[in-house]
């Protein structure tokens, strides 16, 4: 049943920024402006952040050469990413390749 009448201001920002939705969004947020300062800038050109949910990272990549390489260094990668972490911690990393080559990121397989 919904509540009728006046409600206090705090009340109502308490509702909205539990949300769930919001909140998964803050995560993503969070993580794509982390994602390429743990990462550094070679391998932040070749991917993207997708999402965080549950402790799970999914990250998408440029090609499926960077997806093998990057599959090889998640264990390093995930200590990068939750050294100094405040927040839960990232349990895991889905990689996932880009549908359309180059959308990831711009730099060539030789570089």
């Amino acid at each position: 049943m919904k509540e009728k009448g006046p409600r206090a201001l705090g009340d109502l920002l308490s509702k909205v920024l539990a949300s769930p939705t919001l909140q998964a969004g803050l995560a993503r947020a969070q993580m794509v402006d982390e994602w390429a300062e743990r990462v550094g800038p070679r391998i932040a050109a070749v991917s993207d952040v997708q999402s965080f949910s549950g402790g799970t990272l999914f990250v998408e990549v440029r090609s499926s050469a960077w997806l093998m390489e990057l599959e090889m260094m998640k264990r390093e990668i995930l200590e990068r990413l939750n050294r100094g972490r405040t927040q839960g911690p990232i349990d895991r990393i889905v990689f996932v390749q880009a549908q359309s080559p180059g959308r990831a990121g711009t730099l060539s397989d030789s570089e």
